[in-house]
């Protein structure tokens, strides 16, 4: 599943949009240590729950039914009420944290509601209409990564939520344009239909992976598109406390690596898959120490 919501990446010296959820560093060396029991508790629910929405074999609506039974066990941890206990490396750790830090519910939820949703789109062959429909699937996909973290390093005034939702929105999209390769071919499509009208370049061009001028010129205005997200929030750094802040920095320029790597392809990421690789670490230093 392309989704920014990715928080994996446990001890990677270098964050990068690479795997679901890796985009956000989790319980690694950086973060302090009273914190890393809460964000590898949040870290095991968004895996668990994606793992049920894109691994395996299920049928569409079979993942839709778990993710229902997954959704009806975070609120009855969430009221103190016991789980189903078909998840109970996720929820027994998840129910302390929740009451430990008094976590937000609702951005839990909409994970699990980006989730569906992706399924139900794949399910279904749609894509999405515009720029705010896709913004919209970020803002429940990848945004409530950047709010639960900012929560817990007690960062919650408006400035700083709207620069984390630019950078995690702005995570969200690099992905979709990193995986391209990976992703039409499995029928999902996060190319937005007003913007491919512009170019003039049609939903089975797309399917086709052929880079013709057209389809590289809407890739590349996405490419620029994402970028401008993530100049807009990368002021966030300044916010975020101690050596967190330095991570986000890896996070942000990792990111914007990726977009670098893109443009070197003259954007064709419809047949190569631009990744970050030990090579970057030297120059994604600089460029945080820079920020």
């Amino acid at each position: 599943m392309s989704s920014t919501a990715r928080i994996h990446g446990v001890n990677k010296p270098i964050p990068a949009p690479i795997e679901h959820y890796e985009n956000f560093p989790v319980a690694s060396w950086l973060c302090p240590p009273r914190l890393r029991p809460p964000i590898a508790a949040i870290y095991h629910f968004a895996r668990t729950a994606d793992d049920l929405a894109d691994e395996g074999e299920s049928s569409a609506d079979q993942r839709l039914d778990d993710l229902a039974a997954y959704r009806a066990d975070l609120l009855a941890t969430a009221q103190g009420l016991p789980a189903s206990g078909r998840w109970p490396q996720v929820f027994g750790p998840l129910a302390t944290q929740l009451q430990a830090f008094a976590l937000p519910v609702p951005l839990l939820d909409d994970l699990l509601d980006a989730f569906a949703q992706d399924v139900r789109k794949t399910r279904d062959a749609e894509g999405y209409a515009d720029r705010a429909e896709l913004l919209d699937y970020c803002r429940r996909s990848a945004n409530p990564v950047g709010r639960l973290l900012l929560h817990l390093y007690g960062v919650e005034d408006a400035a700083a939520l709207r620069q984390s939702d630019a950078i995690c929105s702005a995570l969200q999209l690099i992905n979709f344009w990193q995986d391209l390769s990976r992703d039409v071919p499995r029928g999902r499509h996060y190319l937005n239909d007003a913007d491919c009208a512009v170019h003039g370049v049609t939903r089975a061009e797309i399917e086709a992976l052929r880079p013709t001028p057209a389809l590289l010129a809407l890739l590349a205005e996405q490419v620029r598109w994402a970028r401008e997200l993530m100049r807009e929030g990368a002021q966030l750094v300044h916010r975020v406390p101690g050596r967190a802040g330095w991570e986000l920095r890896l996070v942000v320029q990792g990111g914007l690596r990726i977009l670098d790597r893109i443009e070197a392809l003259d954007h064709n990421s419809l047949q190569h898959r631009p990744t970050v690789r030990a090579a970057d670490a030297p120059r994604l230093l600089w460029r945080a120490l820079w920020m």
